[in-house]
């Protein structure tokens, strides 16, 4: 009986300590290039009615590096419609000994915004350790219930690069009585597959052993690597609004009469203001004096209220206090072209670094921002609401070249939103510098910049002079400025174009060979650094197209004579081209540099060629010219 029960003990602790994941266990090729490893993220999810899932979650991470911590953050998110219960937080070393464990109390309780929140239903419960040494691991779990069925999450192996997991699985259960639709989206890379199993009403969904993406040059975003599985309800629930999901005007239908038209109300006051616009001109020229009129009104706060936060503001609401989220500042723009005549469409979209689009052929809830949509005859024209400073009809980088839901009372068309050119993402300098014969330059400038260049821009908005100065100063530190003084910014908020002068002074410039002086012929250029990579694992993608035309002039000083200067160059390639042209006229020299970069995804077998054009390119602004003592 004794051996028994000594038997029964030796199990229990073997099964105990298997939980507790030694960090011994992990594969190694699960380690490399990782911060955390995701040991296990299990989700089941239980669909009981068209208001109610219940959620189980359980993961258990473990921390490599410092790197690791933002990553083990233990975050639950909730609102009125979501309750939670039963968390749990064990801590464990890396052998797997216990060091302590924690309840719902030792969590903070925060608006689950991070910018701009002034008020908001949506709210986030947070729990970060601070370790006392590496690694560790956090086992985090908890339960929720949630009336808002209309979000059924995605599952993906993870969602940020030098993260790995050995196991992940998302359990789904369906006992509603409503058609659940759910799509496998393989990896365009074959970098991991989901394994599905059961039938019928329950239905399991599971990832082994994924490896780490390292956070390499230009790797593309987790989101274009990674499979997933989506999910949606034919009829769901938002905060007490049902509606059906079959198709994208079933859903485009819902949306109008519930999330827009409630909010779609003009007042006496807003009437007041149109008019008093006395608009003129054609339609364009009626939407640009609007647009700017409320970009002067309003200004940008998180609001997160009213059928999930998904409600934007009335109109009256924004117009009274100045402010709105995305949602309340683009219904108010809305509702001001509707006084003027004007029909526009609200649209959701996807906003980002990498375009993330809408799947024409699953339709479902999603996207993160909303701007506007104004139909022409001359063509679309794109409104983000969002920004006191950007022009108009422009979007930025975050919003190009991705769909949009563009909802009307007939239901959602999807939209592609513009992409722009490398000619239309443009650097313009034109340098005179005048080199002294203690090896100093001094010179003036003009720049000018159009699309997403424009967009990079305009963090100079709302800067001080001084503080202008010293972020140009930074941003061409590879001049090692004495001094600089930022001039005559424009931003023209008509055309999208950011310009400005400069007038500036560096010492050491120059380097004396004897009687001669020697300088680049490009003062301004890129410092990166392209290395070859020939274990590259993933494609590269060049997320946006771009051109820079420079023109420097220079002036030698009195006595001097231009000895030697580089021949004329012309480089092509897949990936763009490079031109650098001489021309020479007495005491000046005229440098034309133009270069253009095409975007787009590439096949890994392809990088070390792009870092091989980039690396002649570098070489080639690093052109000398050589002057000689008459």
């Amino acid at each position: 009986m004794m051996k028994i029960l000594l038997l029964g003990a030796l199990s229990t602790a073997s099964i105990y300590f298997a939980q507790t994941f030694p960090v011994s266990a992990i594969p190694e090729n699960l380690k490399k290039n990782a911060d955390v490893v995701v040991r296990k993220d299990f989700t089941i999810a239980r669909i009981n009615k068209v208001d109610e899932i219940k959620y189980q979650y359980n993961t258990v991470t473990t921390v490599l590096n410092k790197d690791g911590n933002e990553k083990a953050i233990a975050y639950i998110p909730y609102d009125k419609t979501r309750s939670i219960s039963n968390i749990k937080v064990t801590i464990y070393d890396e052998s797997g000994k216990k060091l302590k464990s924690l309840s719902k109390s030792d969590f903070g309780d925060f608006a689950n915004n991070n910018q701009g929140v002034f008020y908001s239903d949506n709210r986030v419960l947070v729990f970060s350790y601070t370790p006392v040494q590496y690694p560790y691991t956090i086992d985090f779990s908890y339960e929720s219930e949630d009336q808002n069925t209309i979000f059924i999450p995605d599952f993906v192996p993870f969602t940020s690069t030098n993260t790995s997991l050995e196991e992940g699985e998302f359990k789904i259960i369906n006992s509603s009585g409503i058609d659940l639709r759910s799509k496998i989206y393989p990896s365009k890379y074959n970098y991991t597959t989901v394994a599905e199993s059961g039938s019928g009403n329950e239905k399991t969904y599971s990832y082994k052993n994924v490896p780490a993406i390292d956070d390499v040059s230009l790797i593309p975003q987790p989101v274009k690597i990674l499979p997933k599985v989506s999910f949606v309800l034919a009829k769901f629930n938002l905060a007490g609004k049902q509606g059906t999901l079959n198709n994208w005007t079933d859903f485009g239908t819902w949306y109008y009469k519930n999330l827009i038209e409630p909010v779609a109300v003009s007042t006496p006051s807003i009437k007041a203001e149109v008019a008093a616009l006395q608009l003129q001109g054609s339609v364009e020229d009626k939407v640009r004096k609007i647009y700017q009129y409320m970009q002067a009104k309003t200004r940008y706060i998180y609001v997160g209220l009213g059928i999930g936060g998904w409600l934007p503001m009335m109109p009256e609401e924004v117009n009274k206090k100045g402010y709105g989220d995305c949602k309340g500042l683009t219904n108010y723009m809305k509702t001001l072209l509707d006084e003027a005549g004007i029909p526009s469409n609200y649209c959701v979209i996807n906003s980002g670094l990498s375009s993330v689009s809408f799947d024409p052929d699953f339709p479902k809830m999603g996207g993160n921002h909303a701007i506007l949509m104004v139909p022409t005859e001359k063509g679309n024209i794109w409104l983000e609401n969002t920004s006191q400073q950007i022009a108009f009809n422009h979007l930025g980088y975050s919003t190009t070249d991705r769909n949009v839901l563009s909802i009307n009372k007939n239901g959602i068309e999807l939209i592609n939103t513009p992409v722009y050119s490398a000619e239309q993402n443009k650097e313009k300098q034109k340098l005179t510098i005048k080199i002294g014969e203690d090896n100093s330059i001094t010179g003036e400038g003009s720049f000018y910049y159009t699309g997403s260049q424009y967009d990079y821009n305009l963090r100079f908005m709302g800067l001080t002079p001084t503080e202008r100065n010293e972020a140009l100063k930074k941003s061409f530190d590879v001049l090692n400025f004495e001094k600089v003084e930022m001039k005559n910014f424009v931003n023209d908020r008509d055309k999208a174009v950011i310009t400005f002068d400069a007038g500036f002074k560096t010492n050491n410039f120059c380097k004396n060979a004897g009687n001669s002086m020697i300088f680049r012929a490009v003062p301004i250029f890129s410092d990166n650094v392209y290395k070859a990579d020939e274990n590259r694992d993933l494609p590269f993608e060049i997320r946006q197209s771009f051109e820079d035309e420079y023109e420097i002039g220079f002036t030698i000083p009195k006595g001097y004579k231009f000895d030697e200067t580089p021949d004329n160059i012309n480089l092509k390639s897949e990936f763009g081209y490079y031109n650098l042209t001489f021309a020479k006229n007495g005491e000046e020299i005229k440098v034309v540099r133009k270069v253009q970069i095409n975007k787009g995804a590439y096949p890994k077998e392809k990088y070390n060629e792009y870092v091989g054009f980039r690396r002649k390119i570098i070489n080639l602004d690093n052109s000398k010219i050589l002057i000689t003592k008459i």
